[in-house]
C-alpha cells in the first residue's frame, strides 16, 4: 500500500471512529473540540487497530497448527 493510500485510509478511519463516538469532527479546523474528544478518537482508533491485528495474528497461528 502506498503512503498516500495509507494516509487516506487512516483519515477515513478517523472520521468513521469520530462518527461512531459522536464526536463532531469536521474537515479542517477542529479547535472547538476538547482534548478529551480528540483523545477519545485517537485512543479508540488505536484500540480498534490492535484488535484487528490480534485477530489477524490469531488466524495465522491457527493456520500453522
Amino acid at each position: 500500500m502506498s503512503n498516500k493510500s495509507t494516509k487516506k485510509s487512516l483519515e477515513r478511519f478517523k472520521y468513521e471512529v469520530a462518527d461512531e463516538l459522536g464526536v463532531p469532527l469536521s474537515n479542517g479546523y477542529n479547535g472547538n473540540l476538547t482534548a478529551r474528544q480528540n483523545g477519545s478518537v485517537g485512543g479508540y482508533m488505536v484500540k480498534k487497530m490492535i484488535e484487528a491485528q490480534e485477530r489477524q495474528m490469531a488466524g495465522k497461528s491457527q493456520n500453522m497448527q
